[in-house]
This record gives C-alpha cells, structure tokens and sequence, in this order.
C-alpha cells in the first residue's frame, strides 16, 4: 500500500534495459536499500529481496522447490510500489566459453520460459517477520524442498574443510615449494588431520588449465597418493570442477573419482538459473547422491530446499563472501554486508561464505591483496560467523601457516559443529547487530557480529534454564579498534541472571561455548 524500502541486489553483470545480457551472473552483490519505485526497472534483481514494513514488520520474498522450472527474477521501479517477476527464457543454442572455458553461454533462446517441465511450479515465499531475528532463523524453505530421496544417509558427513585458494597456497615455514602439487597438499592433509578437520579441497588448478576435462590431472599432481595419504589420516578429499568439465561426462566423472576414494565435488560457474541450469542442478545432486558423493554449489543462485531432497548437496555460495576482500577496493563495505545476510540470503538456506581469516583489518587499514587477504573488522567477528552463518561444509579459508599461530581460534574454529540440532535468534537488526545461538548435542554456540558502530549489547541466556552453566567466551580486546587482531579469550561462569555483558568494537564481534557443568 506505500513506497516502503527495501533490500535487494542487482545481478552485477550485463547492461541496463538487456535482460539477455544480465541472466549470466554469480548471484552475488552487495544489497541496495532504497524506496521501492527508486529500483530500476532495466536492472534484474535476483532472490531473496527483504521490504521493510511500519512497526519493525519485514516481509522476505523469494522462492522454493525449484525443479526443472527456471528461477524467479524481480523487477521494480516506476510509479507504484510494484515488483514484477521476470525469468529467463529456455536456451535454444549455447556457445563454451567464460571463465577458462568452463562455462555455457546462450547465444539465443525460444520465446517461452519452460517446456515439458511435468512438475509442480515453484512456490513463491513471502515470508512476514514480528521481528528480524525470526529471520535469520526460519527453516520454511528448508520445508517446501521435496521430501529425502535418499534411502541410506548415513555416508553423508557435514564438517568443516582446510581450503587452499582464498590463501593462494601461501604457505610459510616450510621445507617446499608451495603451490599445486603433491607437497602442498600433503601439508594441509597434516594440518587438517591435527585439528579434526574433515575434508581438504583441491580448488582450481588440479585440472589441466582450459581443457574443460577433469581426466587430465596436472602432472605435479597424484591423485591416488593423495587420497591414500588422506585416508590414512582420516581426511577427505573434494575437488573443485569448473561447470562444463563437469557436465560434458557427468557420469563418467563422478563414478571415475568415487571409485578412486574422493567424496565430493565443489561445482562452480553455472551462473545461470533458466530451466536448463535449474535441470542440470538437479540431475547432479541425484547423481552425486547414486555413487555417495557430497556436492558444494558455487557460482549458483541461491538455495530453494533441495538439500531437503538431496542432503548431499551440503553447501551453496549465491553469497557475496569473503572472496571479495581479495579484489574489493578500498571504501567496499564486507562488514555492514554481513549484518544483512543473515536475514535476507541465509533465509534461503546454507551458504558457503568462506570465513576465517587471520589476518584482520580495522576499517582504515584494508586493502586489497590477492595472495595475502585480509578480513574487515575484528578477530572475533571471523569466530563469531561460524555461529552466525549456516554452513553444513565450512571453510577455513586461510593457510594452515597462519592458523598454527593462533592455537586459541584454530581449537575454537575446529571444535565448532557445522549442523545443529536448535537454533534461536537472538536480537538483531537489519544491517545494524544480529545475535544467536545454536545447539549441538548438550553444547550451547553463541555469536553475535555488528556494523561500523562500537556497541554494548546484552545477550539473553535464558533458554539455557536451570543449572550451572561454563562459558568460554571470545570477544573484541580492548585495543580492537586500533588492532583489529586484538581479542580476549576468558572461561567464565555464566551468569547467574542470564544475561550475558559483552562489548562489540567496531566490525567487531564475539563467540562463545558454553557447557553445563
């Protein structure tokens, strides 16, 4: 009934007015706040968009079961406070291409938008909030996926990976040459062997460079010595596998690399969400599922609840994540980002973020650097996404050099599960502050991250109940402001009136464990 703001992201590629040129992209941009009618309407915004309403009232829009059907778009601007919906058309000729000729663009499409598509239509969310911690905890899209395909689950296992390219494999203190070879990853095998960490990714780089054929393996890379060595560890291996190398032989692939003992495939550059792109994501998670394999979804929209169906795919990206840090320029804004999507993106499920980094940056001091990233905002802040953010497979992005410097986060970030059995939004406000806690077996996680602004907050503990109760808590140190390394690490009774006293410095966070006792 009125020009209500709004939050909502334009696809980031493309030229205003050609929708053609905008329906290749990542899904990822930072949000745009602004009056209904001030979007543009020769600009696609992609799903979830987040309207504010008087009273504290929001209203989340986005999607769900999305199944051989293309993806939702919307479009606003003109005179009314009106959002209209656009999809992209079915490909009717395609062209390789892209990222090192890994992806499928469209040279031309048909005029309607799906065909034979003998299932039920998406449903459309519109999701209203009392309050905005209600949505950075809501599983309704989770509930609209269609009901578990899979008869055995029980080789499905979440868990958090050491990662190799967000670090550009920049290791230190060792007796190697770092980078794409047996050497490399043998030492992050160790490192994720001495921490309980699950898995290892290959990103790219194990492949043969634009060939778009993951049967060629580059030659300062063994594969089955890898696997042999990670097995013997306790570690598992996924390999990263641009979109079209992995399509072109699908099955092939996925059965060649099964049987040599990797568990999955991190998948990336679909950048499409047509009812081609939407067919492709689903006929891979249940192939994926036929030979045991987990699946991680990059350069994809966002989720709709498939993992519902298919509880192999345990990770998407559709996030704007920490990557950029690695190219934003100075003045781009990761930190007030992160107080946002949890109410808006992670609405729509798992998205693989990609936090943990130890080097840390006060808002002066980012920059910048591709082969040594650095985060914006506090220490704490990167512990307390691990609360914050739902992430069945969780990265740590930077280099086990690194990592072994700072024991205390390494041993938090290691112990922290990646799937819980109860979640509680806290308090929070869109793009200002946001707390919560999650439960796993008998532990309690807490976390909670704000903006820009220094802020003391009050933490309500009272769902733990009765009883004595141990927290051990991470929270900005004092000189955070200036030093954005600077945290404190204290184990403590919690309170006995369950309300917990914490400080945020600015980009600042915290986290916490906490344990009956």
């Amino acid at each position: 009934p009125a020009d209500y703001p709004m939050y909502a992201s334009y696809v980031k590629r493309g030229d205003d007015g050609d929708f053609e040129s905008q329906y290749i992209n990542s899904f990822e941009n930072t949000y745009e706040y602004e009056s209904i009618t001030k979007f543009k309407s020769s600009r696609l915004l992609f799903l979830p968009v987040l309207v504010e309403l008087p009273h504290g009232m929001k209203v989340c829009i986005t999607e769900a079961d999305l199944d051989n059907y293309p993806g939702m778009y919307l479009v606003g601007g003109g005179d009314t406070p009106v959002l209209t919906s656009h999809f992209a058309p079915v490909p009717k000729t395609t062209v390789q291409g892209g990222h090192n000729m890994l992806q499928k663009f469209v040279t031309s499409r048909e005029e309607y938008i799906a065909r034979d598509a003998n299932a039920q239509l998406p449903w459309r969310v519109i999701a209203v909030a009392g309050n905005d911690a209600e949505l950075a905890a809501s599983d309704i899209v989770f509930r609209l996926g269609k009901p578990l395909r899979i008869a055995d689950t029980s080789w499905i296992k979440p868990g958090k990976v050491a990662w190799d390219w967000w670090n550009a494999w920049n290791l230190y203190g060792v007796d190697f040459r770092a980078g794409i070879n047996n050497g490399t990853y043998k030492y992050y095998i160790d490192f994720a062997a001495e921490n309980g960490i699950e898995y290892v990714i290959l990103d790219e780089g194990w492949a043969v460079n634009k060939k778009a054929d993951l049967m060629q393996v580059v030659p300062e890379i063994d594969l089955p010595e890898l696997v042999t060595y990670a097995d013997g560890k306790n570690v598992g291996l996924i390999l990263w596998a641009g979109y079209w190398a992995f399509h072109r032989d699908m099955e092939n692939v996925v059965k060649h690399y099964a049987d040599m003992g990797i568990k999955g495939f991190k998948v990336d550059f679909m950048d499409r969400d047509d009812q081609e792109m939407v067919r492709f994501i689903n006929e891979a998670s249940e192939l994926c599922a036929r030979y045991n394999m987990l699946v991680d979804f990059h350069g994809m929209y966002k989720p709709t609840g498939a993992q519902r169906t298919w509880p192999n795919v345990i990770n998407y990206e559709g996030v704007n994540g920490l990557e950029q840090l690695k190219w934003s320029p100075k003045g781009y804004d990761q930190v007030t980002y992160d107080v946002q999507i949890p109410f808006i993106r992670q609405f729509a499920g798992p998205m693989d973020y990609t936090q943990g980094a130890m080097r840390n940056a006060i808002k002066k001091n980012y920059n910048p650097v591709n082969s040594e990233p650095m985060s914006q905002g506090t220490r704490c802040r990167q512990l307390a996404m691990y609360v914050i953010f739902d992430s069945p497979l969780n990265m740590l992005c930077d280099n086990p050099s690194n990592y072994k410097r700072e024991p205390e986060c390494t041993a938090f970030i290691a112990r922290i599960p990646t799937v819980w059995d109860e979640t509680l939004g806290l308090d929070g406000k869109v793009g200002e502050y946001i707390t919560m806690a999650r439960r796993s077996g008998d532990e309690w996680y807490v976390g909670g991250l704000t903006n820009w602004d220094k802020r003391d907050i009050i933490v309500d503990l009272s769902f733990l109940g009765e009883g004595f109760y141990e927290i051990e808590l991470f929270k900005d140190g004092i000189n955070a402001d200036r030093a954005a390394c600077d945290y404190k690490r204290v184990v403590m009774p919690v309170p006995e009136d369950r309300q917990l006293k914490v400080t945020l410095f600015p980009g600042g966070g915290f986290a916490g464990r906490i344990e009956r006792r």
